[in-house]
């Protein structure tokens, strides 16, 4: 038996979220197969298998948060009952005597853990039937520091008495009472992980349902019928909770944990400055309306955010207060040399910033290419933890919401943050003089945050005019 531990997914994170099994308890797996998709605070990841063997035991259900290091999966590979220590562990020879530990590649995040491993309850096997509700566990269960043997329920030939199966001679424990009848279990949920992602979907709650297989174990059909006696029971049953019934809470974990963490953080560690303007964008939206006609951008799309990325990049140059970084433990302004550009994305799991590497080096068609990579990878759930770090300046259109504007809150490790507010027909004044005059105009409202220990109100403000000067007037981008 071989016990697969969750590895650190990248960037030293801590714990991760089991969302969806790839596999079930006797499964065939081969060696990198994906057997588990986990959700960290900065993305989804797909978690391949280093051992090829028969799947025994999945030892976390979907839902559960694990931490980095705990086992999640034991893999049978033909070798032996016992699980395999951990690396820095030393093995238990039966003589008692500890043998020189082997060591073993182990994937990042593998290590010492003070706790110790948790078991998930399962039934027990044939002529066991007194302990079918109680945990399964290996013959060596491991606390990552010292190993520590327990008791394993063992099948006895029909032929061989109890007395003969204990070699101390001593008499053990008679059977238990019969496994009672199928019926609402009162401990943990015995159910597959499919069919708890199909009691999900349905909206059944496992805890209530009868389970007609073995041991008490809930099938897809007893779901099936619990989400049709739901359904039958009346349209009320399955209104979703609104304001004035009742209180509905829902955990937060994954990236809407890291993202409240984050900008708490931010918000009561640097002194937020916000700035405003409102700016005629006609000449940005004409622009994009003729970049889309041309065939050499038909393969990507052409947004006010891409024409704002670019906008940025070139201001940056201009003003690199905002494209520096307050160094709290040294005391010192570091200003970055390349930008790496981040795109606050709306998922469905929460906000998500990944960014744009070396932004500040592409040309527009590379720039909208990577924008729209980032953006529908982040949609997907499939950004990597990499992209989600390292970032020196942001975007945020909130525009996309109908919203005018807003008063954004810095990304720690960054200086400044730029919103981009919705672009609608306004009446505006033109012209000069004699020939000033009101015309409908395409008009935005752009705020920008920054760090006043970095930036003052002097390079803020010049920051945000020479971007609100581009969009205005696009063809000024050659003069930089």
């Amino acid at each position: 038996m071989k016990e697969f531990r969750l590895p650190d997914p990248g960037e030293g994170l801590v714990e991760a979220e089991i969302v969806t099994w790839r596999v079930a308890v006797g499964d065939e797996v081969k060696v990198n197969d994906i057997v588990v998709e986990v959700e960290t605070s900065k993305s989804l990841v797909e978690l391949p298998i280093p051992y090829a063997g028969t799947v025994s035991q999945l030892l976390h259900e979907e839902g559960e948060t694990v931490d980095v290091g705990s086992p999640i999966i034991v893999i049978d590979d033909g070798t032996g009952p016992a699980v395999e220590p951990a690396a820095d562990e030393p093995a238990v020879e039966s003589g008692g005597a500890t043998a020189a530990p082997e060591r073993v590649a182990n994937l990042v995040g593998y290590g010492p853990r003070a706790t110790e491993a948790r078991r998930r309850p399962r039934a027990g096997s044939a002529g066991t039937s007194g302990e079918a509700a109680g945990p399964v566990r290996d013959d060596v269960a491991t606390s990552f520091g010292q190993a520590q043997p327990v008791s394993r329920p063992t099948d006895l030939p029909q032929s061989l008495s109890r007395a003969q199966a204990d070699p101390s001679g001593e008499r053990l424990p008679d059977p238990g009472p019969p496994a009672k009848e199928p019926g609402i279990a009162s401990g943990p949920v015995l159910a597959k992980p499919p069919v708890r992602k199909l009691a999900k979907d349905l909206g059944v709650d496992l805890g209530q349902v009868i389970g007609s297989g073995d041991g008490g174990t809930i099938t897809r059909d007893d779901v099936a019928r619990a989400a049709d006696r739901s359904d039958r029971a009346g349209a009320a049953a399955a209104r979703p909770v609104t304001v004035g019934e009742q209180d509905h809470r829902v955990p937060v974990k994954g990236i809407r944990k890291h993202m409240a963490q984050a900008m708490v953080a931010s918000a009561f560690s640097a002194p937020h400055v916000t700035e405003w303007v409102t700016v005629d964008v006609t000449a940005t939206i004409e622009l994009i309306d003729r970049l889309k006609a041309r065939r050499d951008f038909r393969d990507v799309r052409v947004t006010p955010t891409l024409i704002a990325a670019k906008a940025v990049g070139l201001a940056l140059r201009e003003h690199p207060d905002l494209h520096a970084v307050f160094d709290e433990p040294a005391q010192e302004i570091v200003y970055r040399g390349r930008l790496n550009l981040g795109i606050a994305v709306a998922t469905d799991r929460g906000l998500m910033v990944p960014n744009i590497t070396d932004a500040g080096r592409l040309s527009l068609h590379e720039l909208a290419e990577q924008l729209d990579e980032l953006v529908d990878t982040a949609r997907s759930g499939r950004t990597p933890p990499a992209a989600m770090t390292g970032g020196t300046f942001t975007i945020t259109n909130v525009g996309v919401f109908g919203i005018d504007s807003g008063t954004p809150i810095i990304n720690p490790g960054e200086c400044g943050i730029l919103a981009l507010g919705a672009i609608a027909r306004r009446p505006w004044v033109v012209g000069t003089g004699a020939e000033e005059r009101i015309e409908p105009r395409w008009v935005t409202t752009l705020a920008v945050s920054f760090d006043h220990r970095v930036a003052d109100g002097a390079s803020g403000s010049a920051f945000l005019a020479t971007v609100a000067e581009l969009l205005a007037d696009p063809g000024l981008a050659l003069l930089r």
